[in-house]
């Protein structure tokens, strides 16, 4: 087999490692696979060529993959979903909301609802959302 063709069947392989175990290691292996195998076309010494594979493979692991792993972390700053259309609204208490129970009716749905402080708010009182924790809303007295 040609020396080309080994390193990209290790390429190949790599990244259906990548696949089925998706961490980004097996990607930054491929790549220097892939890379290899370009190389291959122009020196045929096996031995030089392992140990491009070995650089690259390191340089990849080390420079690639911390920006790879950056770009696919959702960022904690950015809300969505909930959060983003629900804080700040002024809604209706339908029981009254304390430190422990409570719920809140927003666009005709029901939501449990707490305060953050000792503060115990009547049903039938707006109250403005501040923040959500999952499936919780915590509100104030408008």
């Amino acid at each position: 087999m040609v020396l080309w063709q080994i390193y990209t069947i290790a390429g190949v392989i790599c990244i259906i490692l990548e696949m089925l175990v998706p961490s980004m290691f097996f990607l930054n292996l491929a790549i220097a696979g892939f890379i290899t195998a370009v190389i291959s076309l122009f020196i045929n010494n096996a031995d030089i060529l392992v140990i491009d594979f070995i650089v690259l493979s390191l340089l990849s692991i080390f420079l690639l993959r911390p920006f790879l792993l950056r770009a696919l972390k959702p960022s904690k700053d950015k809300e969505t979903g909930i959060k983003a259309e629900y804080i700040g609204k002024i809604v209706k208490v339908t029981e009254p909301v304390t430190k422990y129970s409570g719920t809140i009716t927003i666009y005709d749905e029901r939501w449990d609802a707490r305060v953050e402080n000792d503060d115990e708010i009547p049903a039938g009182t707006e109250v403005r959302i501040v923040k959500n924790d999952s499936l919780i809303m915590y509100v104030e007295r408008v």
